[in-house]
C-alpha cells in the first residue's frame, strides 16, 4: 500500500508546517506551495456570517489560478471587521513572499476562536517556520494535517490514484473538523491536490459533484461554521491527457476525488467532539433524492437519536420521529428500520429490543438503514453520537 502522502501525493506540491503560538501547543500554521500556478477550485460556507479569510479567498478564487494555500489554527479571524480582512490579506502577502508569487495567487484559511483579533506577529512567525519545512514526504504531510487541527483528536488524510489514458493521476488531501459541523457547501478546512490536467471550470464542476456526496453529507452537531472552505489545486503534472467534462475520463477522476472527500468526511464524523461512534444514516425508498437527504439529515442531527446511540440503545422511535418531521413524505406502515442489518421496526410492527440488536449497538461503526417504501429516492449522511464529553468540550471552549 502506498505511503500516506495525502496533500503531497500528487506531483507538483510541497507542504510545510510551523508554530507561531496561536495554539497552546504544537504547530499552528500550514503552507502548501505548488511548483507552478495551478488550476484552482473552491467552495465556501453559505453562512451569512463568514470570516475574513473566506471573503479574501472568494476573490482569489475568481482568477482560477493559485500557487499557495496558507492556513492557521487557533484563531478563526471571524467577526473581526475591516481589520480582520486586512490581516487575511497580509497573511496572503506573507505567504506569497515564500511561494514566489503574488498575494492574489494565495488562498487563505483560518480556524479557531471567533471574535479575537489575529496576532500577525505570530502568523508571520508561523509562516516563516512552515516555509522552512517545505517538503513532499510523509512527515511533512502528517505535520501539515496536525497543524490545522483545533479540537480534533487525530489528523485526517486520504489519497487515491486512477489510471487515465495509461497514466497515473493522483488525488490526495487533508482536512480538519470535529465540531461546529453541518455544512451546506463544503466543510471546515479541506485542502485537496491533484496532478490531473484539467481546466479550472471542469475542476470546479468536479469539486461540486464530490462535495455533494461527501462534505455536504457530514453532520456532527448541526452548527454551520463561519470558516468552512474546501480548496482543490491541480498541477497538471500527471502526464495524462486533459480531463474533459462528459467523458469516461472525467467520471474516473470525479470518482477518485469523491472517494477522497468521502473518506475525509467520514474521518471528521468519527472524530466528532466527544464521539464514541461513527454513524452512517442510509435512507432509501424515499419520494425522491431531496426528500431522502432531508430525512437522513434530520436523523443525523437529532440530539435524541445521537444520545440514544451513545447509550447503545436501538431507539427506533426517535429515528422514525426525526424522519417524520423532516418535511418529506413518510408513512409509518411502509417504513422498515434496521441497525447494522438487524431490523428494529418492520412496516408498523416494532421488533423486540433483545439479542442481536443490542450486540450491534455496542459496535463503533453503526449504520442506520431506513427503507421508506415510497419511491426511488436515496441519500447517505455521516454523523456521530453525543457523549458527555461533547458538552464538556464546548462548555469549556473559551474558559
Amino acid at each position: 500500500m502506498a505511503e500516506m502522502l495525502s496533500v503531497v501525493y500528487a506531483k507538483g506540491f510541497r507542504v510545510g508546517s510551523g508554530r507561531g503560538g496561536l495554539k497552546s501547543k504544537g504547530d499552528d500554521v500550514m503552507l502548501l506551495v505548488a511548483d507552478e500556478p495551478a488550476a484552482a477550485a473552491a467552495v465556501f460556507t453559505t453562512n451569512k456570517m463568514f470570516a475574513a479569510p473566506i471573503r479574501y479567498s472568494r476573490e482569489v478564487a475568481k482568477s482560477g489560478r493559485v500557487k499557495a494555500i496558507v492556513a492557521n489554527a487557533g484563531n478563526a479571524n471571524a467577526a473581526t471587521g475591516d481589520a480582520g480582512y486586512a490581516n487575511a490579506r497580509e497573511m496572503a502577502k506573507i505567504a506569497a513572499g515564500y511561494a514566489s508569487c503574488d498575494a492574489a495567487e494565495v488562498f487563505v484559511a483560518s480556524t479557531g476562536v471567533i471574535g479575537r483579533p489575529l496576532d500577525m506577529d505570530k502568523v508571520r512567525a508561523g509562516v516563516e517556520a512552515a516555509a522552512g519545512n517545505l517538503g513532499s514526504d510523509v512527515a511533512a504531510a502528517e505535520a501539515a494535517a496536525r497543524a490545522i487541527m483545533t479540537t480534533d483528536l487525530v489528523p485526517k488524510s486520504s489519497q487515491r490514484s486512477v489510471t487515465i489514458d495509461g497514466c497515473e493521476v493522483r488525488v490526495g488531501g487533508i482536512t480538519k473538523g470535529s465540531g461546529m459541523i453541518s455544512p451546506k457547501m463544503a466543510t471546515m478546512l479541506a485542502f485537496i491536490t491533484t496532478d490531473a490536467v484539467i481546466t479550472t471550470a471542469t475542476l470546479q464542476k468536479a469539486l461540486l459533484e464530490a462535495t455533494e456526496v461527501s462534505f455536504n453529507r457530514v453532520i456532527v452537531d448541526g452548527d454551520m461554521s463561519t470558516n468552512d472552505c474546501a480548496f482543490v489545486l491541480a498541477s497538471g503534472k500527471s502526464g495524462a491527457a486533459e480531463i474533459k467534462a462528459g467523458t469516461a475520463q472525467y467520471d474516473l477522476f470525479v470518482n477518485a476525488l469523491s472517494e477522497v472527500a468521502v473518506e475525509l468526511a467520514k474521518q471528521m464524523a468519527a472524530d466528532g467532539e466527544g464521539a464514541t461512534k461513527l454513524v452512517t444514516v442510509e435512507v432509501t425508498g424515499a419520494a425522491d433524492n431531496d426528500a431522502a437527504a432531508k430525512q437522513a439529515r434530520a436523523i443525523a442531527m437529532s440530539p435524541l437519536v445521537k444520545t440514544a446511540l451513545f447509550g447503545c440503545d436501538p431507539n427506533w422511535g426517535r429515528v422514525l420521529a426525526a424522519a417524520g418531521y423532516a418535511g418529506a413524505p413518510f408513512e409509518e406502515g411502509k417504513a422498515v428500520l434496521s441497525f447494522n442489518g438487524v431490523k428494529a421496526f418492520d412496516k408498523g410492527v416494532p421488533l423486540p429490543k433483545t439479542g442481536p440488536i443490542n450486540d450491534v449497538m455496542k459496535e463503533h461503526d453503526i449504520t442506520i438503514e431506513l427503507a421508506l417504501g415510497l419511491g426511488k429516492g436515496a441519500a447517505v449522511v455521516y454523523t456521530c453520537d453525543y457523549s458527555y464529553d461533547y458538552i464538556k468540550i464546548n462548555a469549556e471552549y473559551h474558559t
